[in-house]
């Protein structure tokens, strides 16, 4: 008999927006993946959208993270800050505080965080900054972290006893060593429908994909992660959603 395959939990970011502004269509994500990073104040978010958002997941029975990052709307969040290390510290303090906040108005919770943009990526090398995220975590009575394989965040995080939940991406191009292309390069976001799915289905079924010049790569995870910003991101999510369905994967919240 073949053994089942683990669990999957589909992720998006989502809660993208600012005031009048908003970017993706969160109401069909949310129909189709199982946690919702929610953002709440760093690269966008604010009152309305965190609502809006909380509710919406509370009301489809979606878990939420929140999605924490470097305090720059105008870059989205996308451009590396040199934080002094308390500072970072209470920053992810104060954002995933008010989306806490904001999710036991609507009757939900924040079960996790995940960051955002430059800070997700500095994390895979930065030590001081991985450990003051990991120290405000520890402050927020040890909520968990999800990152990419190989982050030295993770040894951190785990020394503080916090639980960790791998992540990888199915819309975004990956190089040799693991990380992602850097989205200043050609091809980095995935936008074709079959290869998407198939790259979800690789990292889903053997833990792993081929990066750009043809390597493996070893993605031993338990999320995968649909942008709600990328070109035809509902379609896209759609797609993966079934594909995985169709080849017997299991979905589920990870946390």
């Amino acid at each position: 008999m073949t053994a089942p395959l683990p669990l999957l939990d589909l992720n998006a970011d989502l809660g993208e927006g600012y005031g009048d502004w908003s970017m993706g269509d969160d109401a069909a994500m949310l129909e189709v993946v199982t946690t919702a990073n929610i953002a709440c104040g760093g690269h966008a978010g604010d009152a309305r959208t965190m609502r809006a958002a909380t509710r919406a997941a509370a009301a489809r029975g979606v878990a939420i993270t929140a999605h924490v990052a470097y305090p720059d709307r105008a870059g989205f969040g996308r451009r590396f800050l040199d934080m002094a290390p308390a500072d970072l510290t209470d920053e992810v303090v104060v954002q995933v505080g008010a989306l806490q906040a904001m999710a036991r108005a609507e009757g939900t919770s924040v079960r996790g965080v995940k960051p955002h943009g430059a800070l997700y990526n500095t994390l895979a090398h930065h030590a001081d900054q991985a450990a003051a995220v990991v120290e405000a975590l520890r402050q927020l009575e040890g909520l968990p972290l999800v990152a990419a394989p190989g982050a030295v965040v993770i040894e951190h995080a785990r020394k503080a006893g916090l639980e960790v939940v791998l992540e990888g991406f199915a819309d975004r191009a990956y190089l040799a060593g693991g990380t992602l292309t850097p989205r200043t390069a050609p091809r980095a976001v995935l936008t074709d429908p079959a290869a998407v799915a198939a790259q979800a289905l690789s990292i889903a079924t053997e833990q792993g994909v081929r990066a750009a010049d043809g390597s493996w790569v070893d993605l031993p995870v338990r999320s995968l992660c649909l942008h709600g910003d990328t070109p035809g991101a509902v379609e896209l999510a759609r797609t993966v959603r079934a594909r995985l369905e169709e080849a017997g994967v299991g979905l589920g919240a990870a946390l």
